[in-house]
């Protein structure tokens, strides 16, 4: 059963499983990475939206939802949902499957039928992880997303997670980690900007976002 054909859960309340998780995550990651993040009230506790982040580690996902009250559903390759303990965890934990060789259509109305039922969409608009710490290209794949949604779109800036999970690397080190909540761009701007032609602006605008909220996240991370 697909996405789009199964009923969908609370979008304003996490399961008892990742609840339980994100308490242990909280104590975890505020321990062995000093976890602190900025601005999660800018994340309203209902209706849909769509987050961008910068992309540095693995950890990211968790490192966006973990001060918030609410789920957030991420995109993940379809094969892991075929890797024992990996794919139970990531049923639970609101991750939509996406098959790269097929990617389309498809996983974009699934990820717009959760932002319209009042979910919180992740998506890296980078598409890969971060080496330095810098924001690297942003993609547009993401502004098909945004165009047939039409809610609002949430930046989030993530410093020091490069350091904490390397690119290449599964091992954890002990890393200071700094994540900041951007000011909102409402869902009248972004039915502005995602017009047919206004691609380049688009991507202008989430990028400087993106970096400003990576740069209040490195002044903090730095202070």
């Amino acid at each position: 059963m697909t996405a789009s054909e199964s009923t969908l859960p609370d979008p304003y309340r996490r399961n008892p499983i990742w609840f339980g998780f994100q308490i242990l995550m909280r104590i975890s990651f505020a321990i062995l990475f000093r976890y602190r993040a900025r601005h999660p009230e800018r994340i309203p506790e209902s209706t849909g939206g769509l987050i961008l982040g910068n992309h540095q580690s693995f950890l990211d996902p968790l490192l966006i939802g973990l001060p918030l009250q609410r789920p957030v559903s991420y995109i993940a390759r379809e094969n892991l949902f075929q890797i024992p303990i990996i794919g139970w965890i990531l049923r639970r934990t609101y991750v939509m499957p996406i098959n790269r060789e097929s990617a389309g259509s498809g996983s974009v109305r699934d990820a717009v039928r959760r932002i319209k039922a009042g979910f919180l969409v992740g998506v890296f608009p980078e598409g890969t992880r971060s080496t330095d710490g810098e924001l690297g290209e942003i993609k547009p794949g993401f502004i098909a997303l945004a165009r047939r949604a039409q809610q609002p779109i949430y930046p989030v800036g993530i410093a020091g997670a490069y350091r904490a999970m390397p690119k290449g690397r599964l091992k954890l080190y002990p890393r200071k980690i700094r994540v900041v909540y951007g000011e909102p761009i409402p869902a009248e701007e972004v039915k502005r900007l995602a017009k047919k032609g206004n691609e380049e602006e688009f991507l202008r605008v989430i990028r400087e976002h993106l970096q400003a909220c990576l740069n209040e996240a490195n002044r903090w991370y730095h202070s």
